[in-house]
């Protein structure tokens, strides 16, 4: 019996060895370069949000750009007026985005500003409704505690606050600048706007539910471009005139 147990075993090992000869030819062996595991917060989907969550991503980045041959120039290959519709060739903002685009290549203007829209009408929005959630991934702790500050003191005096975009007329990045590692853009907002605050009672005490009012904000968005989170922060914000 031990002779034929031990045939058995044999044979069984045997089995053991070649299917997973098998399985490890036909699946493969990690080398390092797979692609890295799908993010649902980098993707370009466009901004989202819903009564129970609210998510942006400040800019989507854009796919990895493909690798250059050996010794290729990346200058020449630069197109001459690569910031078209978002900054005039030779300009401060130019070179500043181009320092950018260097560190980053994932970089995309547009689809920069496409992010800074989107999360403008969101702060705004979350402002007005004391939404602390919203407000605490969008922007930096200094510029939270500063918005935060202002709910606090808006909801200890029962005053509410009602605000509708009508329109976003004006976007555009007025200066761009790479400190380090970190990124800054700064972007010019001009919008339409219909706003009314309201004390305890219900009476409007600044503003007006039915007029619509010309906004300019000025807006400065920071992010670290040697972090794998595609997400900017606010980190300043001004009125504009």
């Amino acid at each position: 019996m031990r002779d034929v147990f031990d045939i058995y075993t044999i044979i069984f090992l045997a089995l053991a060895v070649f299917i997973f000869l098998r399985l490890r030819s036909v699946l493969g062996q990690r080398t390092g370069r797979e692609r890295p595991p799908y993010d649902p917060l980098s993707g370009r989907d466009a901004v989202r949000s819903s009564a129970g969550d609210k998510v942006v991503a400040l800019p989507p980045r854009g796919a990895e750009a493909p690798a250059q041959a050996p010794g290729a120039d990346r200058d020449e290959a630069k197109p001459a007026n690569r910031w078209q519709g978002v900054a005039a060739p030779g300009s401060a903002v130019a070179a500043g985005l181009d320092a950018i685009a260097a560190a980053d290549r994932s970089f995309d203007a547009n689809h920069f500003l496409a992010g800074a829209r989107a999360a403008y009408e969101m702060v705004v929005i979350a402002f007005a409704e004391g939404d602390r959630r919203t407000l605490r991934h969008l922007l930096s702790r200094e510029v939270y505690d500063g918005f935060e500050a202002a709910i606090r003191e808006r909801e200890a005096k029962g005053e509410t606050v009602e605000t509708r975009f009508v329109s976003i007329d004006k976007t555009e990045i007025t200066a761009a600048e790479l400190r380090g590692r970190t990124a800054q853009l700064t972007v010019r907002f001009v919008s339409q706007l219909v706003s009314a605050t309201r004390d305890r009672s219900g009476t409007v005490i600044d503003g007006s539910p039915d007029k619509v009012t010309e906004v300019t904000d000025i807006w400065t968005f920071a992010r670290d471009v040697s972090s794998r989170d595609p997400n900017w922060k606010l980190i300043a914000t001004e009125a504009g005139a």
